[in-house]
């Protein structure tokens, strides 16, 4: 199914020239289509040296519902707004303050069950340019229900310094960075970059993006 997210979510910068882009080997492209058309996509993962803190305001829309993503504010924390329309009962809008600059959004219907969710992609402010989501699934009779991005650990973790980049693929929240080794400046990462694909499942009380493969390059 094609939710129209075959973009890049660049929680740091602008996607750089195609020509820049990695190529996969053939192996790995039969092994991970998925993945491996969403490598092809996303722009080498360097760090950003600015950050604008801009306003935000996009509307998706899927399976006959609509969210209007907004934010605004300056400096370190943004204020976040989520009004969702075409639910019948009527949602009721989310407000909230993030750490960081809202910079893209993406509507899916990651774990099939008929119903959007709306993942929404924040920047943090100084030089990590950490990468945070806020995700949210539509429940018929309820309110948003929100959804947890499972921590980082274990080798995934390993040489993780921020710069996060985000991207729908088919079924998959696709996340990737740059792996810093012992000695790395914050503007020269050397060991490669890390992505994982995490899948919707369902939790004791709610929604979990719970890691399912992981990718080097």
């Amino acid at each position: 199914m094609d939710y129209g997210s075959q973009r890049l979510i660049d929680v740091r910068a602008s996607p750089r020239h195609p020509e820049d882009m990695p190529v996969l080997a053939p192996s790995m492209e039969r092994l991970f289509p998925q993945l491996a058309a969403a490598a092809l996509l996303l722009a080498a993962a360097l760090p950003a040296t600015g950050w604008a803190g801009s306003a935000f305001n996009q509307t998706l829309s899927l399976q006959g519902i609509s969210f209007q993503v907004q934010s605004s504010g300056v400096g370190s924390q943004q204020q976040l707004t989520i009004t969702t329309r075409g639910a019948k009962p009527a949602i009721k809008t989310i407000r909230q303050t993030v750490n960081g600059q809202v910079v893209g959004a993406e509507v899916a219907d990651l774990n099939g069950n008929g119903l959007p969710e709306i993942y929404v992609f924040v920047q943090g402010a100084g030089s990590g340019s950490y990468g945070e989501l806020v995700a949210f699934a539509a429940i018929k009779g309820r309110e948003l229900s929100p959804i947890t991005l499972q921590d980082l650990s274990g080798v995934s973790a390993q040489g993780y310094q921020g710069h996060d980049q985000f991207q729908v693929v088919e079924s998959c929240l696709a996340r990737r960075f740059p792996i810093y080794k012992p000695g790395d400046s914050n503007a020269k990462p050397t060991g490669g970059l890390r992505q994982i694909c995490y899948k919707l499942k369902a939790g004791e009380a709610g929604w979990i993006l719970r890691p399912t493969s992981v990718l080097k390059f």
